[in-house]
C-alpha cells in the first residue's frame, strides 16, 4: 500500500483552496487532511489535533496571522513539518522571510499544476525545493552585506569528514536512502550524522543546510542547476 503524503492548505481564499484541492487530490499519494483560511486557525488546529500534517500550503498574506508568522511558529512547535510557500508574491522580499522562517519550498500561484504536485514530492522526499530563481536569491541574500547568515567556517573543527560527506550528497539532491548507500551506512546513521549537522550549522531544516551548502560552495548555482 502506498504511503499518503498528509498535506494541509491554509489561504484565506476558498476558491483557492478548493481548486488546489481538487487538484491534488487525483494524485494516488496525497491526502488532503484540513483546510485553514487564517494562521491561526491552521496553529489552533495543530494544537490539539494528533494527526499532523507531512506538509503545509502555505499563503503568505492571511488574516488573523500571516503566513511568514505562522511559518514561525510552526517550527517552534512542529519542526518536522515541513512548509511549502504557494503565494502571488514574488518580491526578494517575500521569498528571503520565508526560507529565513525556514520554509522547504516556494512558489508561485501561477505556478502549473504539475510544478506544485513534483514540488510537494520533492519536498516530502528530500526536504526541500528550491528553483533557479529562489536559489539566486538565496545566494544574493548571502553575498550582500546585509544578509545574516551562518558565520561558522565550513572546516574540520566544526564538521566532521564523514558529515562533510553527508552534507554535500544533501546538497546534492540525495535521498536519506540514497546517501546510505554511496557511503556504505545504514540510513539510521544518516539520520544521525544530518542531525548533527542541524545542531552544528544552526539550521532550522534539510533546507537551511542547503542553503548552507551555498554559502561554503558546495553548490554552484548556475544556469543550467535547477532543484
Amino acid at each position: 500500500m502506498m504511503n499518503k503524503i498528509n498535506i494541509i492548505i491554509a489561504d484565506d481564499e476558498e476558491l483557492f483552496r478548493k481548486g488546489i484541492r481538487f487538484l491534488l487530490e487525483r494524485e494516488n499519494n496525497f491526502s488532503i487532511t484540513y483546510e485553514a483560511e487564517n494562521g491561526k486557525e491552521l496553529i489552533d488546529f495543530l494544537s490539539y489535533t494528533e494527526h499532523t500534517p507531512d506538509i503545509i500550503l502555505m499563503d503568505l498574506k492571511m488574516p488573523e496571522i500571516n503566513g511568514v508568522e505562522a511559518t514561525k511558529k510552526i517550527h517552534k512547535t512542529h519542526p518536522n513539518i515541513k512548509i511549502i510557500a504557494l503565494t502571488s508574491f514574488d518580491g526578494k522580499s517575500f521569498i528571503t522571510n520565508m526560507i529565513d522562517v525556514g520554509a522547504s519550498s516556494y512558489l508561485l500561484k501561477n505556478t502549473s499544476p504539475k510544478m506544485v504536485i513534483h514540488t510537494i514530492n520533492e519536498v516530502f522526499n528530500k526536504g526541500f525545493y528550491y528553483d533557479e530563481k529562489v536559489l539566486k536569491i538565496i545566494q544574493e541574500n548571502i553575498n550582500s552585506s546585509s544578509g545574516k547568515r551562518i558565520k561558522i567556517d565550513l572546516d574540520k573543527k566544526l564538521l566532521s569528514k564523514r558529515e562533510i560527506d553527508v552534507l554535500e550528497l544533501i546538497c546534492d539532491q540525495c535521498t536519506t536512502a540514497e546517501i546510505a548507500d554511496k557511503l556504505f551506512i545504514s540510513p539510521r546513521t544518516v539520520e544521525g550524522h544530518r542531525n548533527n549537522l542541524l545542531l552544528k550549522t544552526h539550521s532550522k531544516n534539510v533546507a537551511g543546510l542547503v542553503i548552507y551548502g551555498i554559502q561554503k560552495k558546495l553548490i554552484e548555482v548556475t544556469p543550467d542547476f535547477n532543484i
